[in-house]
């Protein structure tokens, strides 16, 4: 059964045009309103799970529990960020009275709010076909924030892109939402051209570091710059003290090839590096796991290929040594690379990014020439400390990691993001393209901006910096917050 076809340019032009005029109405959409489409197309979705979830099982190769999970997934955070949508967060009031008694000068009124950017650009991601692609995230912070959304579908899933696209057009035109509030489109080019529409005014991506970059560079080339939020990739370190090897090396190691062989190694927070004390148990520990290991398909053939050149080109570096020998191809079987800390540093590909189901062991004897090497990391989306609370080497590691993390983690495993308030997904670049987050409720601050009226008569403010608050938003008025 062939895919839909490639959206013409006349299409994508037709489809921004009509976002850019829904734009204006749901700006202006009150909180219980915004909250509604959230919740309408979260029930269309779950209305039509027994057609989306075998769609998906064909088209990504993963299984139908995991679909499953992902897909409940989905429609809570979309629930999720409804209700947060119908406290009024996003428009962040805050009004300051007209003070002549303040200093240095009176102080005129003043009343700020949060306003949506406009039509947002989001690109689907290959390895969530629910939960980041057509109604994942960065579609249901848009809509929290009262934007449009022009979705690119992923080439991955083509057919479940369009039945989920049915799924969400029926719930928005069930919520009353505006005409364009919604739309898919498809296609290699129609890509590059939706980013550089004049009529979208910010984007979002989850995908490879080259992809997002690209898309990035377009965003900020325009004659207009629009902010583009990417989440393009990560190695999430995992560091192992010496004192954490020494009291619970096996659990360690067998949990993190647990980790690593979560979804044949395609989560974005797959932790590929390994950093742990030489000749400890963990190493040994996690070699035994991913030897019982079987092979799984990828999502596609492109990903798998591009997995096999780049397990090729690290197995390829001098001085790193197979400890489990996997397959590479359409189903892989998990590998473990080893490599000692001073060749690691003079090798600068052999701390990127590999997608996939490889990790790469560095073992180290000092700990001052470790925590230089995690030090000199790039960004990264994870970072994991799996120490002894009473070790300092264990608290040097927490600072030494948080400059180059979105998320530092104590023991566990970074492969689940729980959406929540205080998730962050995101981190310094090449994890991201911005200091924000893609997952939880602060990712719908992404898609607004402050406005501030001064000296504006009541009737002519928007409701929510009205003086009786018609929508009983919580706001922080002269300094004090004030509840709904």
């Amino acid at each position: 059964m062939s895919g839909p076809q490639e959206t013409t340019s006349a299409e994508l032009d037709a489809v921004v045009l009509a976002a850019v005029a829904a734009a204006p109405g749901m700006a202006a959409a009150a909180p219980t309103e915004r909250a509604g489409w959230l919740r309408a197309v979260a029930d269309a979705l779950e209305a039509a799970r027994d057609e989306l979830v075998p769609l998906a099982i064909e088209e990504s190769h993963l299984p139908e529990a995991r679909l499953q999970g992902e897909l409940s997934r989905t429609t809570g955070q979309l629930q999720l960020l409804a209700d947060e949508a119908e406290t009024g967060g996003p428009w962040d009031v805050v009004v300051d009275h007209a003070d002549p008694d303040w200093k240095p000068v009176p102080r005129p009124d003043l009343r700020r709010v949060t306003v949506p950017l406009g039509p947002v650009a989001v690109y689907a991601a290959s390895n969530f076909p629910f939960a980041f692609s057509v109604a994942g995230g960065d579609t249901a912070s848009a809509w929290a924030a009262g934007c449009p959304v022009v979705v690119k579908a992923h080439p991955g899933h083509p057919r479940l892109a369009a039945a989920v696209a049915e799924a969400v057009t029926a719930g928005m035109v069930e919520a009353g939402a505006p005409d364009g509030a919604f739309a898919l489109v498809h296609g290699f080019e129609i890509g590059t051209a939706l980013i550089e529409h004049p009529g979208i005014r910010a984007g979002a991506f989850t995908g490879s570091l080259a992809a997002g970059r690209a898309l990035f560079d377009l965003a900020s080339g325009r004659p207009e710059p629009i902010p583009f939020f990417g989440e393009l990739g990560s190695v999430n370190p995992v560091v192992v003290t010496p004192g954490a090897a020494a009291a619970r090396g096996a659990e360690i190691g067998t949990g993190y090839a647990g980790s690593l062989a979560l979804g044949v190694g395609q989560f974005c927070t797959n932790p590929g590096l390994l950093f742990a004390p030489a000749g400890s148990e963990v190493v040994s520990a996690a070699a035994a796991a991913l030897a019982d290991v079987g092979p799984a398909p990828m999502l596609n053939d492109r990903i798998a290929q591009g997995y096999a050149d780049g397990l090729a080109r690290l197995r390829g570096v001098d001085g790193v040594r197979v400890v489990v020998d996997g397959a590479g191809g359409s189903e892989p079987t998990p590998s473990l690379l080893e490599v000692d800390i001073d060749r690691f540093t003079e090798v600068d590909r052999l701390s990127q990014e590999c997608f996939g189901p490889v990790s790469l062991v560095v073992t180290y004897r000092d700990p001052a020439q470790l925590l230089a090497a995690v030090e000199a990391l790039e960004g990264q989306l994870t970072a994991t400390v799996q120490g002894e609370a009473d070790e300092p080497l264990a608290a040097e590691l927490v600072r030494t990691l948080t400059p180059i993390a979105g998320r530092v983690l104590w023991g566990g495993w970074p492969t689940g993001v729980t959406v929540t308030y205080a998730m962050q997904h995101g981190g310094p670049y090449p994890a991201a393209t911005s200091p924000t987050t893609s997952v939880g409720t602060a990712a719908i601050a992404r898609f607004g901006r402050p406005v501030a009226y001064q000296d504006v008569p009541d009737p002519l403010l928007p409701p929510a910096l009205q003086e009786a608050n018609p929508w009983q938003l919580p706001r922080r008025v002269d300094g004090e917050w004030e509840r709904a």
